[in-house]
């Protein structure tokens, strides 16, 4: 029997300013923020899944010697990217959202096989998308 992960339980990003993705993402996209270590990351709860906005350089520390929560240093450099499960609906009022707080959409398109994408920044120059699932051929309860 082949083994395959059922589900993404989280995504992590990495920001320049934790106060201001805080602000960003529990602002202006409206998740609820779920944990906070100041100086270190900021979480929030996005449906069944967990994004994860770290502080680079602090996860890049390893946990002292007998930590509680062992987590090995991770990070990364440059933008990431995360992408948003939306319907055509909820893509057009999304859009509407973003542009009255005065954020940049970079593009709006719709895929060759079906189904519309939205992308924008985050304030450390992520890439953020909100598509309809059927972009991958999903139905929004895959």
């Amino acid at each position: 029997m082949t083994m395959q992960p059922s589900a993404l339980l989280e995504a992590a990003l990495y920001v320049r300013d934790l106060d201001e993705a805080e602000r960003f993402y529990g602002g202006t996209l409206g998740l609820k923020r779920i944990a906070k270590a100041e100086g270190r990351h900021v979480f929030f709860q996005c449906g069944s899944c967990v994004v994860l906005l770290f502080n680079a350089e602090a996860t890049k520390t390893p946990p002292e010697p007998g930590a509680n929560l062992p987590v090995p240093p991770h990070g990364a450099h440059g933008e990431g990217h995360l992408c948003f499960a939306a319907t055509g609906e909820e893509i057009a009022r999304w859009r509407a959202h973003l542009e009255n707080a005065g954020i940049a959409i970079e593009a709006d398109f719709e895929w060759p096989n079906g189904g519309r994408s939205i992308y924008f920044r985050d304030p450390s120059g992520n890439s953020l998308e909100f598509a309809e699932p059927r972009i991958w051929g999903l139905t929004s309860r895959n």
